[in-house]
């Protein structure tokens, strides 16, 4: 077949997640979708709040000229405003609508980013565990993913960060709360973690960015206020999504937010706006941009989410299964009972559960679930993952 040598490699490595996926419906046809327990893919379960609808209903009878056409590449200027307004709200800072560009979705942000800064064979610093999709959308764009690690709370090894930054580092991504195993970087890590940069920078004599991907930045299991990156670092960006906070994952709206204290941040909004037209994405869907434009202080109900996580995370930790609780997203990551993560998944798979190998997110020896699903998925995988954990141990 005449494809490209490079997406014939990422066919081959292609997402754990989906591959678990296709393998849930192969089960499911086999042995009935009732008695099939997948735990693999964050869909999120939960509908987009009322006021979404409302605001849909407002637009499709809304005769306004124009209101579906070509906007600036960046996207409207009144909704850069309100997302500028919605940021500058809960960071402090004094956000405007010229210092943001609206996306499809965080995966389009993250490729439009490492489009404007990564020249061929420019470096991006990876935290393991970490989204496997990003290793794709790095060489996506020319650059080469480099691969640091964290230590068993996930918080990340400051040490490996060290190693792994070289001349050739454009740029760390971190995302908070973590997908899979739901860690909030702490504000003392965001310090370490920027005092490890600048005197990278310093070292090196070079400009590194510190992103930040925050689709379940609202999907917090604690009281504490987010720890947001700006203030630790002048190159920080955050890339986000309304795909988690706000029940839209098959909308692909979100956004890219720069420092405001960032001294060059019109060069970059520049890059990213023409990136993400050379890029074909063009704009971000005009009906979604109105619409979250008024839903910036809206969300899910969060408390369901978390429900769930207090009923899975006790029963498997009870059972004898190592995890850390976690404090946000809706994804939990345990230690796999057996050293081959991918050998435990089979074990679960042959109970007619399905989850994904740590090696998926770079971190072998582990595996992740996710728990925004029926509840009746949750209750009815217990038993399966109890034999499981029986087995494992002979």
């Amino acid at each position: 077949m005449g494809i490209s040598n490079n997406i014939r490699a990422q066919i081959q490595e292609s997402s754990w997640i989906r591959r678990m996926f296709e393998e849930a419906a192969a089960l499911s046809a086999v042995h009935g979708a009732e008695n099939v327990f997948d735990l693999s893919l964050g869909n999120p379960l939960l509908e987009p709040p009322p006021e979404f609808r409302d605001e849909l209903l407002r637009i499709a009878n809304d005769e306004t000229p124009g209101t579906h056409r070509y906007m600036p590449n960046g996207g409207f200027p009144d909704t850069r405003a309100a997302v500028a307004l919605g940021l500058a709200v809960e960071t402090g800072l004094s956000f405007e609508g010229t210092d943001l560009i609206m996306t499809c979705g965080a995966g389009a942000a993250l490729n439009v980013t490492f489009r404007a800064i990564l020249d061929p064979g420019d470096e991006v610093v990876l935290i393991a565990p970490f989204f496997g999709e990003y290793t794709f959308y790095v060489t996506n764009q020319g650059g080469a993913p480099v691969v640091a690690t964290s230590h068993n709370d996930f918080q990340p090894n400051m040490e490996s960060i060290k190693a792994a930054i070289t001349d050739r580092t454009r740029a760390v991504l971190i995302n908070s709360p973590n997908n899979p195993s739901g860690v909030i970087y702490s504000e003392a890590t965001l310090v370490s973690l920027a005092n490890v940069i600048q005197e990278a920078e310093a070292q090196f004599g070079t400009e590194i960015f510190l992103i930040s991907d925050e689709p379940y930045r609202k999907l917090m299991y604690t009281n504490d206020p987010y720890p947001f990156v700006f203030g630790h670092h002048e190159r920080t960006i955050v890339v986000t999504s309304h795909s988690k906070d706000l029940g839209l994952a098959g909308e692909r709206i979100g956004y890219i937010a720069v420092n405001p204290g960032y001294e060059e941040r019109g060069e970059f909004i520049s890059a990213v706006t023409t990136a993400n037209r050379t890029l074909g994405f063009v704009n971000a869907p005009a009906i979604m941009q109105r619409i979250v434009a008024k839903l910036q202080d809206v969300t899910v109900d969060v408390s369901e989410y978390r429900r769930k996580r207090d009923f899975i995370y006790p029963a498997l930790t009870k059972m004898g299964y190592e995890a850390m609780e976690p404090q946000g997203a809706f994804f939990m990551f345990p230690r796999s009972p057996l050293p081959d993560d991918q050998e435990f998944i089979r074990l679960l798979h042959s109970k007619l559960v399905l989850t994904v190998p740590g090696v998926g997110f770079g971190t072998p020896g582990y595996f992740r679930l996710s728990f925004c699903v029926e509840d009746r998925v949750l209750e009815g995988s217990l038993p399966g993952f109890e034999a499981a954990l029986a087995e494992a141990r002979g």
